[in-house]
């Protein structure tokens, strides 16, 4: 008995299954800078939402006897040379800002994604007119290429996001097509096509799929930049017209009052350095998190 015993062999447990979401959570969740920038961005974007519930206050709403007040009890942030609450206009321009940033990148996301795997996939004219056009737009720089769009079309903020969008598409292209050329020669795609799968369901089932992650990390930091361009766009009067709250037109508007009403040109400053710091520092959380290369 004691023979048979020490014959017996221990049953091998099969390994566990590991949910990659919740995997990548808890290795986002131990990035605390990470987490801090995540913490930045609900905190604006839910300051955006709640904005009438905060604020008893109209963002147009004009005191001319109560302009350039300090920070106080009734005016938290001051007022502007207009006699306006600038706490209020804040909570609004949040609106403004993330609105633009997501939607412009979004856009970007989109167009530059579709050309992108047109280009990388199927290569030779496709790919030659496609980089040619992304060579094109990036031979600007970037905010200069924005001011020409919108001169263009009128200052409006309508025209400062479809510019915005146009601007950040060759970057978002030539990451896509970048992937592309790396995947398309992979075993799996070979076996894909000898199996006689469609070029449209190889590109929806196996090549998207992998692309996602640089594109939501790229999209991350894209949304960051683009809160800069609405601003400076904003600060040159090409984008949101008054009386809307954008906070780049609000520092162009409290240029003359620096000295005497510092208050405000710093409160519209912290919020675009905060959101963009909150963008940036998860953007670099997600691209630790979807980049296998800088997993353990």
């Amino acid at each position: 008995m004691a023979e048979t015993a020490a014959k017996v062999q221990p049953v091998m447990q099969p390994p566990a299954f590991t949910n990659p979401w919740s995997e990548g959570w808890r290795s986002f969740r131990s990035n605390k800078m990470a987490m801090a920038g995540l913490f930045i961005i609900l905190f604006f974007i839910g300051a955006a939402i709640a904005a009438p519930l905060i604020t008893t206050f109209d963002y147009k709403e004009q005191d001319l006897m109560g302009r350039l007040q300090a920070p106080g009890g009734t005016h938290w942030f001051g007022t502007d040379d207009l006699g306006r609450d600038i706490f209020t206009r804040i909570m609004y321009g949040a609106r403004i800002s993330l609105w633009v940033g997501f939607s412009s990148v979004m856009g970007s996301i989109l167009i530059g994604t579709l050309l992108g795997i047109a280009a990388g996939y199927y290569g030779r004219w496709a790919d030659m007119l496609i980089s040619r056009g992304f060579d094109i737009l990036l031979a600007f720089p970037g905010i200069l290429l924005a001011i020409a769009i919108v001169a263009a079309l009128g200052p409006s903020l309508q025209n400062a996001l479809l510019a915005i969008a146009v601007v950040n598409v060759p970057v978002f292209g030539r990451l896509v097509r970048a992937k592309v050329l790396s995947l398309k020669n992979e075993e799996y795609i070979t076996a894909a096509r000898a199996l006689g799968m469609k070029n449209g369901r190889i590109i929806l089932h196996h090549i998207l799929p992998n692309c996602l992650g640089p594109v939501i990390v790229q999209g991350t930091l894209g949304v960051a930049t683009a809160i800069i361009e609405a601003a400076a766009l904003g600060f040159l009067g090409l984008g949101a017209q008054p009386p809307e709250p954008e906070w780049g037109k609000m520092l162009s508007d409290s240029r003359q009052f620096i000295a005497t009403a510092p208050w405000t040109v710093i409160f519209p400053g912290l919020s675009i350095m905060l959101t963009v710091l909150g963008f940036n520092l998860m953007g670099d959380g997600l691209r630790d998190v979807l980049d296998p290369k800088l997993k353990n």
